[in-house]
């Protein structure tokens, strides 16, 4: 039985598994194989160091140290479990490594099975604690081969070994000991950093999907806010009126019902697209674009005034940018601020609407001259939800601006809002 992921969830999902995509094609065919079949991985680590340590196996079985090349076989079968007991390995191949030492000193294949031990210690745990495990399985091979009373190493055909020789191939072999298991160590930790890295990016991936899904839905609450509040106040006013009209002039109330009609139509069309980003029964791309822009601005006054609103509308300055959003910001915050007076306005004689550019700013006024009128998101004011506001302060700073609501200071409502555009200067 399956469960539904939330939308926030889901995207997150989605992104964190295109990223897992990514890294996995990154990897190339070969090591993806490896990567997904880690008992394959092991077989594989066997076989190297089998490769490694077959001229010491050979060597002990000729020089009759058949214990040396049964602890080989050992070594090359513990190593198999690398995955599964890190530390357990590493500890029982450093012992192993010590016994073969002493049983045959001369083999070519010192501390090799270390170094696979100590890479998947490193890969799977911390660095500080990696770096510990690393002297702690180092240092009883390294004192053997300082304190060992013959030389791992003798020079072919020399009759007579030099003097100090002894000492120095003992330092040096003590010293390619570590530094080759922290090599392997150093591999495993870089290896672990690059993992956790590209965990990192993962989880910010997901994030980043999780955000856009939280910001679109913020998109589509604020459109069907606007949406909804404007055409149902509309409407509402419009059946209103209609009532009003029908038995004096049946003809002119006809025209406000049709309207009423094309009002919810609209509605309608327009609740249909905003929700389109989230179903798209179509099967094609969800339509993103805005659902409005200024040049319906016109449409938006004459559906106000057959509602009933003395609407006056003025507009100076040069055009507004072409940019789809902020014609949008501009829609928006007139309709909310129209929808506000015709929902709560009183007495109304005249509404001016004007926009005002000037450079780079946009200045939005809309203002009444309403008698007792009511605040938007007072108790009185139950029909409202309190949102229209906030809402259109949110859209102003979009764009650097701001929105000043208040009574007029000729009585009645006033909204300003100021919106600063600089797309024509290649910067919003």
């Amino acid at each position: 039985m399956s469960e539904e992921l939330p939308a926030q969830d889901a995207s997150a999902h989605v992104a964190d598994a295109s990223f897992a995509e990514i890294t996995l094609r990154r990897r190339g065919r070969i090591r993806r194989y490896l990567f997904e079949h880690p008992r394959v991985m092991d077989a594989v680590v066997v076989l190297c160091y089998s490769l490694l340590a077959l001229p010491t196996f050979v060597g002990a079985i000729s020089d009759g140290k058949w214990l040396a090349s049964v602890l080989l076989v050992a070594i090359a079968a513990i190593l198999f479990f690398r995955h599964r007991f890190q530390l357990s390995v590493t500890a029982g191949v450093a012992i192993l490594e010590v016994a073969v030492t002493l049983l045959y000193p001369w083999g070519s294949n010192v501390s090799a099975g270390l170094w696979f031990a100590l890479y998947e210690v490193a890969v799977s745990r911390p660095r500080t604690f990696a770096l510990t495990i690393l002297g702690a399985a180092s240092l009883p091979l390294t004192l053997v081969y300082l304190f060992m009373w013959i030389s791992p190493v003798v020079p072919s055909g020399a009759e007579q070994v030099p003097e100090n020789f002894h000492l120095i191939s003992n330092i040096t072999a003590a010293v390619s000991i570590v530094l080759s298991n922290l090599i392997a160590t150093g591999i495993g930790i870089s290896v672990r950093q690059r993992r956790e890295h590209e965990s990192e990016i993962r989880a910010w991936a997901a994030r980043t999907a999780r955000l856009g899904s939280v910001t679109e839905r913020n998109r589509i609450a604020r459109e069907m806010h606007d949406v909804v509040a404007h055409s149902l106040t509309v409407m509402v006013s419009l059946s209103d009126g209609a009532a009003v009209v029908v038995k004096k002039d049946p003809a002119r109330a006809g025209e406000v019902l049709g309207e009423l009609s094309r009002t919810g139509r609209t509605a309608l069309a327009d609740m249909r697209r905003v929700l389109g980003v989230l179903r798209d029964d179509s099967g094609g791309p969800a339509p993103l674009e805005p659902t409005v822009s200024a040049h319906d601005l016109s449409k938006l006054l004459d559906g106000f005034r057959t509602a009933g609103l003395p609407v006056h509308y003025s507009h100076t300055g040069p055009a507004l940018p072409e940019d789809t959003a902020f014609q949008l910001t501009v829609y928006r915050i007139v309709q909310e601020s129209l929808t506000n007076v015709l929902r709560y306005g009183r007495s109304l004689g005249q509404v001016d609407v004007q926009i005002v550019r000037e450079g780079d700013l946009v200045t939005i006024e809309v203002r009444d001259d309403g008698k007792g009128s009511l605040e938007p998101g007072t108790e009185q004011a139950a029909l409202g939800t309190g949102q229209g506001i906030a809402g259109m302060r949110e859209r102003a700073g979009i764009y650097a601006g701001s929105v000043d609501a208040g009574p007029g200071p000729k009585g009645g409502w006033r909204v300003r809002a100021e919106l600063t555009w600089n797309g024509d200067k290649g910067k919003t």
